[in-house]
């Protein structure tokens, strides 16, 4: 239900005439892919490593392997939503584009993300999601060339956006509880009831998905 309310507005709005993002579904969906195979294997392990688990009273009970169906969809669902708004960005706010602070911003941002992921390297939710944002981070923004296509300036600005909508379902999703963490593997620090960790795991995967639809856009 949190995953079909998140997804009607957007994809209601996806036919707009100005963004006319229906338009991109040809690049938006081929560009899922290598994000959702990659989270999905990575939310498998933790699953199996015990870092978090899932209530079985709020899921359908449908499973890939050990993740249920829901979580599964939610790598798909959040990715369009967010590529959407950012879509949205550059489309009415061209002037919110690349610029010099906006990428030394990212730049202190995944150098902060090294320093805190090699210093809490014993808490795998931290470490794993922090030193990975700070590899892809980096990868960007040294080979520049590969991602042209890429605004750095409009990520920063849309995801500062996506993280109310963000902030509210992943609320709702830690409150009541669907999802539990181990706090052994984590800061201990929490938005209410969200690990601060999920804020930049969440980070990671809507950069390589806008990464990725801008690259295959590029590409076309």
């Amino acid at each position: 239900m949190i995953l079909l309310a998140s997804l009607l507005g957007p994809l209601a709005l996806s036919f707009d005439k100005k963004v006319a993002f229906c338009k991109s579904w040809k690049y938006v969906f081929p560009a899922m892919i290598l994000p959702a195979l990659f989270y999905i294997g990575w939310d498998m392990y933790f699953t199996a490593q015990g870092v978090w688990h899932f209530n079985p009273n709020y899921i359908t009970g449908i499973y890939l392997y050990n993740l249920p169906m829901e979580e599964v969809l939610f790598f798909f669902i959040v990715p369009y939503c967010c590529v959407f708004i950012y879509a949205c960005i550059r489309a009415y706010f061209p002037q919110w584009s690349n610029s010099f602070i906006g990428e030394k911003i990212f730049l202190l941002i995944a150098i902060l993300l090294l320093v805190v992921g090699i210093l809490f390297f014993n808490r795998a939710y931290t470490s794993w999601t922090f030193l990975l944002n700070a590899f892809f981070m980096f990868l960007i923004y040294f080979t520049r060339r590969k991602w042209k296509a890429f605004d750095i300036t409009a990520f920063l600005i849309s995801y500062l956006i996506i993280l109310i909508p963000f902030l509210l379902v992943n609320g709702f999703l830690t409150a009541i509880p669907v999802v539990l963490y181990n706090d052994a593997e984590n800061l201990g620090i929490r938005i209410y009831t969200i690990p601060l960790e999920d804020v930049f795991y969440g980070m990671l995967l809507i950069m390589m998905n806008i990464g990725l639809y801008e690259r295959v856009q590029w590409k076309k």
